[in-house]
């Protein structure tokens, strides 16, 4: 049996703090940087709701929509649509030579303020 409440403090917390060096990189305009950070703060929390939810330590996955899916959360299709999506960045973060260059500033600041409102909305639910 797993400690549920520090698992959940562990990704919380780390999923804080990863969300504020994303906001520094993009700010920095280091966006292909700074969307990874975001990606990441988001798999975090959802790993942090799989483990509230299932009571277990979360997947070693990093795809959101799939994490999503595990943590008894309702989306919006706009939602699971962004969730898709913004899994770009992590690839692109792990795999540069596989995408096209990163975005520009104003595409970066547009898709951290989606990620924002997804963190925003995960974080008190935990």
């Amino acid at each position: 049996m797993i400690d549920v409440e520090k698992q959940v403090a562990y990704w919380r917390d780390g999923a804080t703090e990863d969300w504020q060096v994303a906001v520094e990189l993009i700010n920095l305009r280091r966006t292909r940087h700074g969307l990874f950070f975001a990606h990441l703060a988001l798999e975090k929390l959802l790993k942090a709701h799989i483990c509230r939810a299932t009571a277990d330590l979360a997947p070693r996955i990093h795809t959101l929509l799939r994490l999503a899916e595990r943590t008894g959360l309702a989306y919006s299709e706009e939602q699971r649509v962004f969730l898709a999506r913004f899994d770009r960045y992590q690839i692109e973060g792990r795999y540069p030579d596989l995408l096209p260059p990163p975005p520009d500033q104003d595409v970066a600041r547009a898709e951290l303020k989606l990620a924002g409102e997804l963190f925003q909305w995960l974080k008190p639910q935990l």
